[in-house]
């Protein structure tokens, strides 16, 4: 059972899937947030194309762990995104992963800021299958 992780921004949206046997994640690509409703369309066909049966969404916390209103934007996103695909959405803390992100950039070498939300995607992706098991 694959699953899939979604780092969520207001200009791209990181993506990363589990392998066929939901134990690995991994960086699968960034979608580009141009108005409409592409980005959900292509979360559609990526959801079908690799037969997804579970979406965990990165949810922003303040660092107290209260919700604030990025936590709420978030949450709208994810209803968005469970009813285009029919799959249920789940959250977690995403706190730090960004800044991990960037830090496994920077020790791989790559410059690209680009790669860094499907990275960041990975991330709460392995911490949510760590968290719940495949």
């Amino acid at each position: 059972m694959r699953t899939l992780a979604l780092d969520f921004g207001e200009r791209r949206i990181g993506v990363a899937v589990t392998d066929p046997l939901g134990i690995l994640a991994q960086p699968l690509e960034t979608i580009q947030c141009s108005g409409g409703d592409a980005h959900l369309r292509r979360i559609a066909e990526i959801v079908l194309d690799y037969e997804v049966r579970r979406i965990v969404v990165g949810l922003p916390l303040h660092l107290d762990g209260r919700d604030g209103p990025e936590a709420d934007v978030v949450r709208d996103f994810g209803e968005a995104v469970a009813q285009r695909t029919r799959v249920s959405v789940e959250y977690l803390d995403e706190r730090w992963t960004t800044l991990e992100a960037e830090r496994v950039l920077r020790e791989t070498g790559t410059k690209r800021r680009k790669g860094v939300d499907s990275i960041a995607a990975a991330i709460i992706l392995r911490t949510y299958l760590e968290r719940t098991g495949p």
